[in-house]
């Protein structure tokens, strides 16, 4: 028996997460024909078997389950080996993962690349834009370094630096009878039309929280997968919606016949913050990081 490869078990972590072997080949970047090649070579040399295969579903046998764990654990430790070996003589980080929820990226990646730049020139940054829960995989993969995301979220498990608060403000058809108005009470926001994102998105939750509401509180004429398209559905005058004060005077706004006013609650906001492993080797430099942010 000889010990496994590191593309090996990068090869079943990827079936076991997409449950298809052509697909998993293209997010590794191989044949189909590679990828089985070097599973089937490390089943034989385990004397296990890893998956089940038939026509329509591949399956994980419950050692598989075990197996792909442990070395989803072997692949990070990597991960964060070769950070510790990249980091800069400043300290700082060579290569620079970095996740970032939709609603933060448009209105928040200029001024933090343009920072990193500035002043850590020689670092290379590599974005990745998904869900909350999805970067949160992402960190426990070792896929990426950090996530830039909005709290609450469950990130019990990891180091969670708070930034600042971004408030959540009413976005407005220009014609309703609520705009122009600075503030306007929780009683009248029950009567606006509210359009929200589609289940996943972690503002969806923050907005209805914020305002104590439940989605059958509310009259819900639309669902969007992004804040682009909540804007033209609001400047078309279908309804109301929640906004992140960042993008309140971006062009997401500015570009369309949007009223903007703040509602008359405590706590209408969100936490941006910064989210890693509790056993990230760097974490001097995320810090560094977050201070930049906030500079």
């Amino acid at each position: 028996m000889y010990q496994p490869t590191l593309k090996q078990l990068k090869y079943i972590c990827a079936v076991a997460d997409i449950k298809h072997f052509s697909k998993a080949a293209d997010s590794c970047f191989v044949s189909q024909s590679a990828l089985s090649t070097g599973i089937n070579e490390l089943e034989q040399n385990l004397g296990v078997q890893i998956f089940e295969r038939h026509n329509k579903q591949v399956l994980i046998t419950p050692l598989g389950e075990d197996l792909v764990a442990r070395a989803r654990i072997i692949l990070t430790q990597t991960s964060d080996l070769m950070a510790i070996a990249q980091q800069s003589a400043e300290g700082f980080i060579r290569q620079l993962h970095i996740g970032v929820i939709p609603t933060i990226a448009p209105f928040m990646l200029p001024k933090l690349l343009g920072l990193l730049n500035e002043h850590h020139s020689q670092t290379d940054v590599l974005i990745r834009e998904d869900l909350s829960q999805n970067l949160i995989e992402m960190l426990n993969k070792g896929e990426i370094d950090v996530a830039l995301m909005a709290l609450p979220f469950a990130t019990q498990d990891f180091v969670t630096y708070e930034l600042f608060d971004d408030p959540l403000l009413l976005a407005l058809p220009k014609n309703h009878s609520l705009a122009g108005k600075k503030k306007v009470s929780l009683d009248e926001l029950k009567q606006v039309p509210m359009l929200i994102l589609e289940d996943g998105h972690c503002l969806r939750d923050h907005s209805l929280n914020a305002c104590s509401f439940s989605i059958n509180d509310i009259d819900v004429p639309y669902q969007a997968s992004s804040l682009h398209t909540l804007m033209k559905m609001v400047s078309n005058g279908i309804g109301g919606t929640l906004l992140p004060r960042m993008a309140a005077n971006s062009d997401l706004v500015k570009s369309n016949e949007i009223s903007i006013c703040e509602i008359d609650k405590t706590n209408m906001n969100r936490k941006i913050a910064l989210v890693w492993r509790r056993n990230y080797p760097n974490s001097e430099a995320l810090n560094q990081l977050a201070e930049l942010i906030n500079t």
